[in-house]
């Protein structure tokens, strides 16, 4: 009988406060190569294998299992030296501070519509929220000052069940906030910080959460407040989930609220980074904080917050942009647009669509965040290509290549995604912080291990693997009343010496989950091999709507089900952080098989390379520019191919092949010592080529260096004198939109000599300043070189002719001069254009 007892105070108990102190930093999820694991491992070692969740361990135990293991020397002076190194790491410089110290840049507000920074904070659904949460942690290790803003679902993403007949099942767990590693964030007087917005007949309240993350803090907007409706505490809910309308109302939360937070807290971020168009509302607000400090109207507001602004898109379709109607748009944001704003609803639907005076065209969230950023980038160098064709039509007579959006291709954050084992080898020979600053040496370093700690670290980590995998299946198993000798047959499954290979990704048809299981007898063929056998393992949840999601993981249960497989593969349920960790570290190969081009990036396979795993891949997303043949294998000729049927086909079979006939024997033939001397070759080039290349260091130095530092300064700049450079940036572009039909070219001469072409171009200006233009030669690059444009030079005004002017270039005569084509496009020094500016105008 168990007698109700009262609550203890823990704060209480001596070495509490340090406890809690590690519970509610996710820097101890990744810090010191997961040294703190052991702390929550000693304190309940079943509860932590069960949830990885420390606050919850805080939360749960007992009184006097909490006062014996602090008495405990060994545990205080485990707990004591984790904080002594952590206080010792920041006294310490960080690469920002020595590198852009003295840089305007204070702040960054990073906002995204989900993270994932760990098991123990459920608000993630996949790769959105992977590459925030590991951006949000290399910015710890960099010192590079983010603050993050994301949205509290109660419910978060689904929970995966699969039934007996192989179906999918979405359960929908409650997140209570006080079992969570957050803290509600409150007023000096103690009193909760709380937001208002208005919707529609009524206002809307939100609490705010802080998370951190080492230096990094990461505020988390919440609906669920007791004084709100009903139905308005139900709006962050869910992730991903309901209607359009829904959506709608939680991206004005995030956009909206999200800067109304920065601003009750006094931060004033020089620089907003938009993960995804879905908090692009944010530019608007800031907009108008800046017109409240200035008393500037919208036009000048935007003209100098813009430049600040930071778009990373990670679409790679078109339908995969979120709209909303203009019904919608007008319900909820016209009186925002006209009495916060000072603008008409035309003006800000047109913001949000391709042709400003189509009023049936739905608002589009990814165009607002382009028209009110002044950088816009993909995720990876494949999906810049991509993305600047999706945007072309904001850009019409542009040229694909300087469609204006860049790319920084993603990386993972390493130190989280290695093993214990893999981490004690890369600080062994490239330094314990490798990954605090610049990784230039740790290529040259990392080669220097030998083939048997190579090896070691590929057997320890399959072993624990299956392990993992062994225990999971005997409890589900056993769950489900299998008979005895059915769940001792679970825990004797796989076999720590096989090649074993992984697939795990959100089960779309676009990902091509089953091209494996195109030809399913030689698949059984492939894994059934008396003497080269293998063993697959599969984890993966399809979205609760998409019914042919769904349908491919059913495939697979059913393949697995069947006697002559299940000895051989498995498909592990409700993939989450836990079922990845052991997955990235254990797995010999990674397989990823997306239909080109549509995966933007991808980030699973590089979870892989710091624990030295491979990758076969289609040639799509990272792959396509990490892809040698010393590094992995590689589906696909690099094309995208309509017939899709006939297509899949035949990779299936290259596939297949490349299994038979150099993935499978490159792992088991073996040297006179019993290693595979190719298979260590390519983890070696793989781990020394790849493993920093595509890390969270390195894409948050880039963007550091390439457009936090510069966006800074280009705000601060605008910013200054209450918008005074803005307001003659608005005046420009007013004059170009003004004057730019007008423009015209009239004669266009050519002399050429052995060694070059002289072109003297007239143009009739009009009205417009020749001043506010640039007059170029443009010709199209040749054998795969970039595009070739040269500054024309102001020669003078023709007198006989009203506001003619007259340019001259010279350029090389190694190609004919009809390669080479005049144009005007619009010119004010500091400005982004075509982002700012689209006209241009071609010599005919």
């Amino acid at each position: 009988m168990v007698e109700q007892a009262n609550s203890y105070n823990r704060e209480e108990i001596k070495g509490y406060g340090s406890l809690e102190r590690l519970a509610l930093d996710f820097l101890w999820t990744w810090n010191q190569n997961h040294a703190a694991d052991k702390v929550w491992e000693q304190l309940d070692p079943e509860l932590w294998e069960l949830l990885r969740n420390p606050w919850v361990i805080l939360q749960t135990i007992s009184r006097e299992k909490l006062e014996g293991t602090l008495a405990n020397p060994s545990f205080r002076k485990l707990v004591d030296d984790l904080l002594q190194t952590h206080q010792e790491e920041e006294k310490s410089p960080t690469w920002f501070e020595q590198t852009h110290g003295s840089s305007p840049l204070k702040h960054v507000a990073y906002f995204s519509m989900e993270y994932m920074l760990d098991e123990g904070l459920p608000i993630y659904s996949g790769g959105l929220g992977n590459v925030a949460g590991d951006q949000l942690k290399a910015a710890c290790d960099l010192g590079v000052p983010v603050i993050g803003i994301g949205l509290l679902y109660q419910q978060g993403y689904f929970h995966q069940l699969i039934d007996k007949d192989g179906n999918q099942h979405a359960l929908y767990p409650y997140n209570d906030p006080g079992q969570l590693p957050i803290t509600p964030l409150r007023k000096s007087n103690g009193e909760w910080l709380r937001l208002e917005i208005a919707l529609p007949g009524w206002s809307l309240w939100l609490r705010a959460w802080e998370v951190k993350v080492g230096r990094v803090r990461l505020y988390l907007l919440d609906s669920n407040d007791p004084v709100n409706l009903p139905f308005h505490r139900g709006i962050t809910s869910e992730l991903y989930g309901g209607d359009s309308e829904l959506r709608l109302k939680q991206e004005l939360i995030l956009g909206i609220g999200g800067w109304r937070l920065l601003d009750a807290l006094g931060i004033k971020p020089e620089v907003c980074h938009l993960n995804e168009g879905h908090a692009a509302f944010a530019i608007l607000e800031r907009a108008k904080f800046f017109m409240q400090e200035t008393g500037q109207p919208f036009a000048v507001a935007l003209a100098a917050t813009r430049a600040g602004n930071l778009f990373t898109t990670h679409t790679a379709v078109s339908a995969g942009f979120d709209r909303f109607s203009p019904f919608l748009i007008e319900q909820y944001l016209g009186h925002y647009a006209k009495e916060k704003l000072g603008v008409t609803l035309h003006d800000l639907l047109a913001l949000g669509r391709q042709n400003p005076n189509d009023s049936s065209e739905n608002f589009n969230m990814a165009y607002l965040a382009i028209r009110g950023s002044c950088a816009v980038n993909g995720v990876s160098r494949l999906h810049g290509k991509v993305s600047r064709q999706l945007f072309d039509s904001l850009f019409p007579h542009w040229p694909e290549n300087e469609i204006p959006v860049g790319y920084v291709t993603n990386g993972v954050h390493t130190p989280s995604w290695s093993s214990i084992r893999s981490g004690d080898l890369w600080n062994e020979f490239c330094g314990k912080n490798c990954w605090r600053g610049t990784t230039e040496a740790v290529e040259k370093s990392i080669r220097n291990v030998p083939d048997a700690k190579f090896w070691q670290l590929r057997y320890e980590g399959r072993k624990a693997l299956i392990e993992y995998i062994r225990l999971r299946l005997a409890r589900i198993w056993e769950a489900r009343g299998y008979p005895p000798e059915e769940v001792e047959k679970a825990k004797h499954l796989f076999d720590p010496n096989t090649l074993t290979i992984g697939f795990a990704r959100r089960f779309a048809t676009y990902k091509r989950p089953n091209l494996l299981l195109y030809d399913q007898e030689r698949l059984l063929r492939i894994l059934t091999h008396s003497e080269r056998p293998v063993q697959l393992i599969l984890a993966g949840k399809a979205h609760p709507a998409d019914l042919a999601g769904q349908a491919l993981v059913s495939e697979w249960i059913r393949f697995i089900r069947r006697p002559e497989a299940r000895p051989h593969a498995i498909f592990l349920s409700d993939y989450d952080i836990l079922v990845t960790e052991y997955l990235v570290q254990g797995v010999d190969l990674w397989m990823n098989m997306p239909r080109r081009p549509w995966e933007a990036c991808g980030t699973s396979g590089m979870k892989i390379l710091v624990n030295g795993g491979l990758n076969v891949s289609e040639l799509d997303g990272w792959w396509a520019e990490a892809y040698t043949s010393d590094v992995g294998w590689s589906l696909g000729d690099n094309q995208t191919h309509s017939d899709e049927h006939s297509w899949d086909a035949f990779e299936a079979n290259e596939l297949y092949n490349l299994l038979e006939q150099q993935i499978i024997p490159d792992f088991y033939h073996r040297d006179r010592d019993g290693f595979p001397t190719a298979w260590l070759k390519r983890i070696r080039e793989s781990m020394a080529q790849l493993t920093c290349r595509f890390s969270a260091n390195r894409s948050v130095h880039e963007y550091t260096d390439r457009y936090y530092v510069p966006a800074a300064a280009n705000y601060v700049e605008r910013a200054a004198s209450k918008g005074g450079l803005a307001n003659k940036i608005v005046d420009w572009q007013r004059s170009v939109q003004q004057h730019w039909a007008s423009l015209r070219f009239a004669e266009v001469k050519v002399e050429t000599n052995e060694n070059q072409h002289a072109f003297e171009v007239q143009i009739y200006f009009n009205d417009l300043d020749p001043k506010s233009v640039k007059v170029e030669l443009y010709a199209n690059g040749l054998d795969n070189s970039p595009d070739f444009t040269q500054e024309m030079t102001y020669a003078r005004l023709l007198t006989g002719a009203a506001n003619m002017h007259v340019f001259n270039a010279k350029v090389p005569a190694t190609r004919p001069a009809s390669h080479y084509t005049p144009r005007v496009i619009p010119y004010f020094s500091g400005t982004a254009v075509p982002l700012e500016a689209p006209q241009i105008l071609w010599h005919q």
